[in-house]
């Protein structure tokens, strides 16, 4: 009898990453919750973190503020991520249609899925 493997025996290792610009408060805030929701998804995967220092670095990366979370090259608020790159600030939409400075939960979540 063939021994069947689970679905998750197959899956890739996931590129977490967290840019930060060090002008901007919330990036703590945002390695916090995104830590938290891995753990909640038992997901072990090292996460990246980047400081973006120069208007260089923000261009070559497409980073449109901090703190931005990227899986697997993708971030987590799609339609933030249409920013113009700048060493600034980046607000984020909750579901509720309320302004944050970091993503909601659920992005976060739902990213990592």
């Amino acid at each position: 009898m063939a021994h069947e493997a689970s679905p998750d025996a197959y899956a890739l290792p996931v590129r977490i990453e967290l840019l930060y610009w060090d002008g901007c408060p919330s990036h703590p805030e945002a390695l916090a919750l995104l830590e938290d929701v891995m753990r909640s998804l038992e997901i072990d995967e090292p996460v990246s973190v980047v400081e973006v220092t120069s208007d260089a670095d923000a261009h070559r990366l497409a980073f449109p503020g901090s703190p931005t979370i990227r899986v697997d090259g993708h971030d987590v608020d799609p339609i933030g991520s249409n920013g113009r790159p700048a060493l600034t600030c980046r607000i984020y939409r909750t579901p509720e249609g309320k302004i944050s400075p970091v993503p909601s939960r659920r992005q976060v979540e739902e990213a990592l899925r």
